[in-house]
């Protein structure tokens, strides 16, 4: 049985979500102790919880350790199981962290999965279901992935209650994938959403963005939308920037929060998108982080994207764990960094 520390690295939840993903492909068994060890308040959260449980009830694990603030879990796979799953979280947990524990394994069944998650699907720290959506599923669609999906509804923190359904169709392998150049930048997209929430703010939002990179991209290649959700989704508010290129797709989000200027979320947001754009680097550091499963999982492929953050470089030890390969690093001009998957 392999042996986890959930403190190494990043110290945080990711350890423990790869280790479950990477245990129902490969039918290893783990224990993982310190989980979350590097975080202020360590052990299972209902979200980590539930993503736990989701991936015991598809794969018939037998497990120890499935408790609130537990720091030490038991994981024994049993084989993936197609099927119809609904989860619910019981709060504003990230419905998209709890889908991208258990969609590796399911993308390796024996038939099409549909599979309902409730709860966060806008919430800090993970990814919001716009990202799954235009991005990391297009990125799998391109290596044989079918993904399915709809969003029932939104769910903000701090009450949570939205929904994703998706359907997930199983494929023997995924294809190698090499994105290396971005290529000449096409489109930059704002849009900002808002639930119970007066418009004015997501217009300041859109404004604020756009003052920031008024500085580095022509405004007639910069497009801007309001959202204005059903009023009993919120209060919640979510603008995201997607940048679209010749070979690249990256999307970047602010959440709105009490206390906090829509000018605020507004220009912030803008300087991550503009340090995106001041590199060639494709792929954005959200979306490196999640490809590697999937690179791993074709066995082959590449990538470049801006210098590894501390959360990518803990991922990239978990999946060499558990499957006979490696990750190679190169840098290249102005921070930008090369990883290959290699066999061993």
């Amino acid at each position: 049985m392999l042996e986890i520390d959930g403190a190494f690295g990043e110290g945080g939840g990711q350890v423990l979500r790869s280790s479950v993903a990477l245990a129902m492909i490969t039918g290893q068994p783990f224990r993982i102790f310190n989980i979350r060890g590097g975080r202020s308040k360590p052990g299972l959260m209902r979200q980590h919880l539930a993503g736990l449980n989701a991936a015991a009830t598809i794969c018939q694990a037998k497990t120890r350790g499935l408790e609130l603030r537990s720091r030490e879990v038991t994981f024994q796979p049993g084989s993936v199981t197609a099927g119809d799953y609904t989860f619910k979280i019981g709060s504003a947990g990230s419905v998209c962290l709890v889908l991208q524990t258990i969609l590796p394994a399911l993308l390796t069944a024996k038939d099409v999965s549909r599979v309902a998650i409730e709860g966060g699907t806008h919430v800090p720290f993970a990814p919001t279901y716009e990202f799954l959506d235009q991005v990391y599923f297009p990125v799998l669609e391109s290596m044989g992935a079918r993904i399915d999906r709809k969003l029932v509804r939104p769910g903000f923190m701090p009450a949570g209650g939205g929904r994703i359904e998706v359907e997930i169709h199983p494929v023997l392998e995924l294809d190698p994938l090499e994105l290396v150049d971005r290529g000449t930048l096409s489109q930059i997209e704002i849009t900002a959403a808002v639930s119970g929430i007066p418009v004015i703010v997501a217009e300041r939002e859109i404004e604020a963005v756009r003052e920031v990179l008024d500085q580095q991209v022509s405004p007639e290649m910069i497009e801007s939308q309001v959202v204005q959700l059903p009023r009993q989704f919120g209060p919640g508010n979510a603008v995201h920037t997607k940048v679209e290129s010749a070979s690249g797709l990256a999307m970047f989000t602010g959440l709105g929060q009490r206390g906090v200027r829509a000018e605020t979320v507004g220009k912030r947001l803008g300087k991550v998108v503009r340090r995106y754009l001041s590199s060639s680097a494709p792929v954005g550091p959200h979306l490196a982080d999640q490809l590697l499963l999937p690179l791993a999982m074709a066995g082959k492929g590449k990538f470049v994207t801006r210098k590894p953050s501390e959360h990518t470089a803990t991922n990239m030890k978990v999946i060499e764990t558990f499957l006979p390969l490696q990750f190679r690093t190169r840098e290249l001009e102005d921070e930008d960094v090369q990883i290959e998957v290699v066999g061993l």
